[in-house]
């Protein structure tokens, strides 16, 4: 399965706009077909704050699809799935309030995401619930990834205590298997 940009449509007036921003059958026939069981927010209060690389290990494997409430992040899916060409390669995309995009991250993939606005808010679905025990994730800087982060004011990002932590990964032995599908990002 892919990792999807999901751009929906706006109807603008004068009191403002109106979006539809989750259709279980019209998301189905843009390729994610995936039941979502719990709805997550978070709210970053720096610009420059990191979330991830995070994942859940197996059977506890989460997609998910990330929308930013408010201001804007670059948001990121890392290939996780042993096997895959583009193994620990990864794809990014700048979602805001604004442009209104969703990600779409299939299980297999780690994610992660910069605030690029202070005040940011992030909501995303994802199809399995949080489980501590299988809950995970890798450096965000690690060289062997190579994430182009953006480059803001201010110094370096804000991590979690947890996040700064994680390992790198040439110490992960993943356990989720490729599906014949190598990364890319599809825009839908």
């Amino acid at each position: 399965m892919a990792v999807r940009l999901i751009s929906g449509k706006r109807f603008e007036d004068a009191r403002g706009w109106f979006s539809e921003v989750y259709h279980a059958s019209a998301f189905a026939k843009r390729g994610v077909d995936v039941a979502f069981v719990q709805d997550n927010q978070s709210l970053s209060r720096a610009q420059g704050t990191i979330r991830g690389l995070h994942f859940q290990l197996p059977p506890h494997g989460q997609a998910k699809l990330v929308r930013c409430l408010r201001g804007a992040i670059f948001d990121v899916a890392v290939d996780l799935r042993r096997g895959s060409p583009t193994y620990g390669r990864w794809v990014g995309a700048e979602l805001s309030a604004e442009n209104g995009r969703q990600l779409f991250i299939p299980v297999g993939f780690a994610h992660g995401f910069m605030t690029l606005e202070p005040d940011t808010e992030v909501f995303y679905k994802v199809s399995e619930f949080y489980a501590p025990a299988s809950d995970s994730g890798l450096r965000w800087d690690d060289p062997a990834i190579g994430v182009e982060w953006p480059s803001l004011p201010g110094g370096p990002p804000l991590l979690s205590e947890k996040d700064e932590k994680l390992p790198v990964l040439a110490a992960f032995d993943s356990p989720f298997s490729y599906d014949g599908a190598p990364l890319s990002l599809i825009d839908v």
